[in-house]
């Protein structure tokens, strides 16, 4: 298990604020496409994402043990989280001090929330597509054109992250209020699952972002910044369903006269290897820098582990599993969104082929 290290006393435990501001929503969230933004703005108002006086390792490890705590009870939740704490990740490192002051406080706090924008161009810098934003220089700024057919964890004053392209020589990347002029929404709700996590095309016609909102004027530097940690925090979305596809085959263990011993997959299995990526997981913080391919790689690990997770516990649990919004099946479409989330499956076998 990632550890939690001390957090201030006096804020609400994160089981309580699972317990009041999640649990009774998982259900919404899944059937109807609900999005719980009151529980992001509460793990921010708790404290949850303050880096005061702590070392990264120390905020990363505890970021990263909220998100395995929402993701064992909702991946939908925790996938949201996990873009806000991609956008926090972009603020963090960016030279840009005037956005910093004034963006990284509301967003520790969970008065703004954001959303990454970076699922085409961490394609791009793969060489899977080509960037679909563009930028012309202007005056105190560019002139962004394009569509972003994904972003999620979007809604009123949120805040994303995006990278365009200037020339075939320089990109930048930006950070945009979603209420941005020229900035048009369209949102989408028929995925298979995780309909909650507030997703939308993003079109941008002829959008201003003023010198104030560049994150950086080398993004392809800044990718290099920011592309260990915003891989490494989606590694707990596959903890968090691994570890509760584990407890619930163990509830199941005596069924049908105990029938469920004879299939193959079980879960002291499912622990060791479940074990082993959270070991890989600290080893990571041994060195001097993160490395972001040993980081793809245990990252893959976590993606495949969850994808036989979750067919272990619908075999364990046989026909109650396969209802609509059985949890069983829930986690089944959210191992196949974590496996097709950027960088997904196929991105990170040729990357780490490569």
């Amino acid at each position: 298990m990632i550890e939690m290290n001390s957090l201030d006393e006096k804020v609400e435990t994160l089981e309580q604020l699972i317990e009041k501001e999640l649990k009774p929503y998982v259900k919404k969230i899944d059937a109807e496409g609900f999005y719980q933004e009151q529980y992001l703005r509460e793990l921010g108002k708790a404290g949850f994402f303050s880096t005061n006086h702590k070392s990264q390792k120390e905020y990363i490890l505890q970021e990263m043990k909220v998100v395995e705590e929402t993701a064992k009870w909702c991946m939908t939740t925790a996938f949201c989280l996990w873009c806000h704490l991609a956008a926090l990740t972009y603020v963090r490192n960016s030279n840009n001090l005037s956005l910093k002051n004034k963006l990284l406080p509301l967003l520790e706090s969970g008065k703004i929330l954001g959303a990454t924008g970076l699922s085409n161009p961490m394609k791009y810098y793969a060489g899977l597509e080509k960037l679909h934003l563009k930028a012309k220089p202007k005056e105190d700024g560019y002139i962004l054109s394009g569509v972003l057919p994904n972003v999620s964890n979007l809604g009123d004053n949120h805040w994303f992250g995006v990278i365009a392209e200037v020339d075939e020589h320089k990109r930048i990347m930006c950070f945009i209020p979603s209420n941005a002029e020229g900035l048009i929404l369209k949102e989408k709700n028929d995925f298979l699952g995780l309909n909650g996590s507030a997703t939308y095309s993003c079109t941008f016609q002829d959008v201003f972002v003023p010198n104030e909102w560049v994150l950086s004027d080398d993004a392809d530097l800044f990718v290099e910044k920011i592309r260990p940690v915003f891989i490494l925090y989606q590694i707990p979305l596959g903890l968090g369903v691994i570890r509760s596809s584990i407890a619930s085959i163990e509830k199941v263990i005596n069924k049908q006269n105990g029938c469920n011993s004879f299939l193959k997959i079980q879960p002291g299995q499912l622990k060791t290897q479940e074990r082993k990526i959270q070991d890989d997981i600290h080893a990571l913080f041994s060195g001097q820098r993160l490395d972001w391919k040993e980081i793809a790689k245990i990252r893959l690990e976590a993606a495949y582990l969850t994808l036989e997770a979750v067919q272990a516990n619908m075999l364990h649990h046989g026909s109650a599993g396969y209802l609509m919004h059985s949890a069983p099946s829930r986690r089944l479409r959210e191992a196949y969104f974590f496996a097709n989330l950027t960088p997904t499956v196929k991105h990170l076998e040729k990357v780490l082929h490569s």
